[in-house]
């Protein structure tokens, strides 16, 4: 009977491991955070010292990069492996202007329908659960109930609760400590099961409230005061971070847990308010869509170290699920990097693809409707195409004044201040063909030569 059971077991990838038999895995998302503000990307002013060192003991992708620069479809891209116009979750809330004014249920059915996305493929959590891992999630959490998605714990009670839109209790991590995280650790130390945590936590994402004793030294630097409230932020993420590493440490669980950092989009401060400048969050462009990823697991043997290569988001699920042993699904586009993390061998791809949506979004089953830019990045050079999708609310976030294709050399012009298409229009129809190739679009309009 026992051979039967294990047979069963086997063919259905359903192990049962203990901790001593599989790593354990920490997810931890900054939210809201410009690839430039950490110390060790060289940023003047703003204080990371746990991050900074977590970097020196990672693989470091300084080249970095989220497919989608908002924090709902991001997400569900970490937890999936796919691209938000395959998931279906492109923007954060469906548009008011799809359901009829006036017809309260409409809004509700909506959101549901978007909720129910992420049925259609299967999750990290649901891949590790395979294997015996207990889950839990806190800080940003959209979908729904924190089991929605398959973990096995979590501080998001999730739609329709009140307060469920994106997060409820699970914002409260890390600005009110990390009790929560404690006991799910201890519970699996006690259970003997390796664990996910899921540490999508509210920093340094508005409100830019810090404590005092971290703002003061900012405000001494004679910065905007929205400048400086979003620089201590920084560090006050940067503060969480040490206490979870070294809850790690304490319980003896550091060298065999597999770190990995991301954020969920960029941001740059505007300093005349409490809110993003142009060409960030939301955008193709650097500030929005780039961001450090870190790899750290002492025991992995990984070759430690910044790295050149262009690594994407799309890439963490495949990569973490072969760590793991965890069974992988067919058909995901980002790539297993496991290889590359232990080796330094250069990562095998020619290019890496994104693409912005309105906030709203205007038809939740057809992905085109909301379509406002797509990008690629081939070594040195970024293609930025326009289109035309319908923004509805947020107008300002997407102005959209240069409908001709945008050519930025990233490696001389980080920033994108100079546009090269009209030099390049050789690599600018090449580039535009391979995001043609990638997902082609049947009815929104894009100008793909300089005019």
């Amino acid at each position: 009977m026992k051979k039967i059971f294990l047979l069963l077991s086997v063919l259905s990838g359903a192990f049962t491991l203990s901790a001593q038999e599989a790593p354990n895995v920490l997810y931890i998302l900054s939210d809201d955070q410009a690839w430039t503000d950490y110390g060790f990307m060289g940023h003047p002013h703003i204080k990371t010292p746990h991050l900074d060192q977590l970097a020196k003991e990672s693989v470091l992708f300084e080249r970095g990069y989220v497919p989608t620069a908002l924090c709902r479809p991001s997400l569900v891209t970490l937890t999936n492996g796919h691209y938000a116009h395959k998931h279906g979750v492109t923007g954060n809330d469906p548009s008011p202007k799809s359901y009829p004014p006036g017809k309260k249920n409409s809004y509700k059915q909506k959101k549901a329908q978007l909720i129910s996305y992420l049925d259609r493929f299967e999750t990290l959590p649901n891949l590790l659960g395979e294997r015996g891992y207990l889950s839990h999630q806190s800080g940003k959490w959209w979908e729904g109930n924190f089991k929605h998605g398959g973990f096995t714990h979590g501080m998001t009670r999730g739609f329709p609760q009140q307060g469920g839109r994106h997060g409820d209790d699970g914002l409260k991590i890390g600005r009110k400590g990390l009790k929560p995280i404690e006991d799910f650790v201890d519970l699996a130390i006690k259970e003997n099961k390796p664990f996910f945590l899921w540490y999508g936590v509210f920093l340094p994402h508005t409100p830019h409230n810090p404590p005092e004793r971290l703002l003061k030294p900012y405000k001494e630097l004679g910065l905007p005061i929205s400048i400086a409230k979003y620089y201590a932020n920084c560090t006050w993420f940067d503060e969480t971070c040490g206490q979870l590493i070294d809850l790690l440490e304490k319980r003896n669980l550091r060298d065999d847990t597999i770190i990995v950092y991301v954020t969920d989009n960029g941001w740059i401060q505007d300093p005349e308010k409490n809110g993003y400048a142009p060409r960030s969050k939301q955008t193709p462009y650097e500030g929005g869509i780039r961001t450090p990823i870190m790899f750290s697991w002492p025991n992995g043997k990984l070759k430690n170290g910044s790295r050149k290569d262009v690594a994407s988001s799309i890439d963490l699920l495949p990569t973490v699920l072969a760590a793991t042993g965890a069974r992988t699904p067919k058909g995901l586009p980002g790539l297993n990097l496991l290889e590359n993390l232990k080796t330094e061998k250069p990562i095998k791809r020619e290019e890496i693809f994104g693409e912005s949506f309105a906030h709203d979004i205007a038809d939740i089953e057809n992905p085109e409707a909301s379509l406002l830019f797509r990008w690629t990045i081939e070594g040195k050079w970024k293609l930025i195409l326009t289109y035309d999708g319908e923004v509805n609310r947020y107008k300002t976030t997407h102005p959209r004044k240069e409908k001709r294709p945008q050519l930025f050399n990233l490696l001389k012009d980080p920033h994108e201040k100079k546009n090269l298409a009209s030099q390049n229009p050789k690599v600018v129809a090449r580039l535009a063909a391979k995001i043609e190739q990638w997902w082609p679009v049947k009815k929104r309009k894009v100008i793909t030569v300089w005019q």
